[in-house]
């Protein structure tokens, strides 16, 4: 088995990074973790970022070519790599997730809106699935849409979302029947921001930024906002998932956090001994290194299976399962390699790596319950991957 990409591919890997290298800032290393990009600051250094991508063509190589992209996955895939590598902004939810919902499931006129505005970076979003009484169970939407003429009428809320960067519009899971059985009854809609009856509060997250709480007040919006038959927006959204549970920025992430780990045990000294020389660490590092590049085998393989328009639902939640996984492995060994300077944050003149390990510490507990819990992902790798029977 060849696990090497085609000739091609690699020369477009070779130009894009030095694309990449040419668009860092100066002072990248200490600012990159200190951005967040469901942050107000960070949401304009990624639209910006994206549309030096369009420019270049770049931002949506995967899309087909009748809806102005190239149909080519892998060029999609090695750039989103590099960039994920460096924390540079890709297309992220909106051009990944929400446009394949709406290649196929949105009507000729949502497609001609949406995707175009899309492809050229004109709207910032935020995604309305997580509920406060919901948990990790998606279909336990309790935000519903009661039926008034042309419109829907709106109520419920919608929380660790990015909706406080001020954002114009939010895709997500609503309610339309409430006499239907859990996973029916629940329809996909796009909906506009700027309406009346929408109220936005910051809900502090421990790794020092903020996400949002949204609440819904008779929200009224035109039944036209649905995406897809109505009743079955559960399964709609199920499809984009597959999307976000094996991203290639996952895989970037977690080399990237690998490499910063080998660069500090190098130069760090404990005793008098250099860090990397300790029996323990070198070990673990070692183990990190080897779990990155299973990992990659996993992300590609989803990858081209989404090439190839194969389900991958399977390899999706296996993956989701390992690479949070490993990432919290990855930052507990760092822990334990800066010790009490692991304590200090981002911008502390005494932490090391600007920070980095600390605020990956932190934010890394999410990664497990984002996107479907680990337990989630492993009751659908038993029944939909392995045929078991539900408990």
């Amino acid at each position: 088995m060849d696990f090497r990409l085609d000739p091609e591919v690699e020369a477009f890997r070779k130009e894009a990074r030095a694309w990449i290298k040419q668009q860092i800032p100066p002072d990248w290393d200490q600012r990159e973790r200190l951005l967040d990009y469901e942050e107000p600051d960070g949401v304009v250094f990624s639209m910006d970022f994206q549309r030096k991508l369009a420019q270049k063509g770049w931002l949506v190589p995967h899309w087909p070519k009748e809806y102005g992209g190239q149909g080519d996955h892998m060029k999609h895939m090695v750039l989103t790599e590099e960039l994920a590598y460096w924390g540079l902004p890709s297309g992220g939810q909106p051009v990944n997730q929400v446009a394949s919902i709406l290649m196929a499931h949105g009507t000729d006129e949502q497609k001609k809106h949406f995707l175009s505005g899309l492809a050229q970076v004109k709207w910032k979003w935020a995604e309305g699935y997580s509920e406060p009484s919901g948990g990790s169970d998606l279909a336990n939407i309790q935000t519903y849409a009661v039926e008034d003429g042309d419109d829907f009428v709106i109520n419920g809320s919608k929380i660790w979302n990015s909706a406080h960067i001020g954002p114009d519009y939010m895709f997500g899971l609503v309610r339309t029947d409430l006499n239907q059985p859990k996973h029916r009854g629940i329809s996909f809609l796009i909906w506009p921001m700027n309406v009346p009856g929408i109220a936005i509060s910051k809900v502090p997250m421990m790794w020092g930024r903020s996400r949002a709480l949204v609440t819904f007040d008779n929200m009224r919006v035109p039944k036209s906002c649905v995406i897809g038959e109505r009743e079955r927006g559960f399964y709609v959204a199920m499809g984009s998932l597959d999307v976000q549970r094996a991203t290639l920025d996952r895989l970037a992430n977690a080399r990237r956090l690998a490499d910063w780990l080998v660069e500090y045990a190098r130069v760090a000294k404990f005793d008098g001994q250099k860090v990397i020389d300790r029996p323990g660490i070198r070990n673990q590092l070692a183990e990190i290194m080897m779990a990155v590049e299973c990992y990659k085998m996993m992300i590609y393989k989803v990858a081209w299976m989404q090439s190839k328009s194969i389900p991958s639902t399977r390899e999706s939640s296996i993956a989701k399962i390992f690479g949070p996984d490993l990432m919290q492995r990855a930052c507990k060994v760092g822990m334990q390699m800066i010790g009490a300077y692991g304590l200090l944050e981002p911008g502390s003149k005494w932490a090391p790596l600007y920070g980095k390990i600390e605020n990956q510490y932190l934010e890394n507990f999410a990664r497990t319950i984002g996107s479907g819990t680990s337990e989630i992902n492993r009751n659908v790798v038993a029944t939909r991957g392995l045929g078991l029977p539900r408990g």
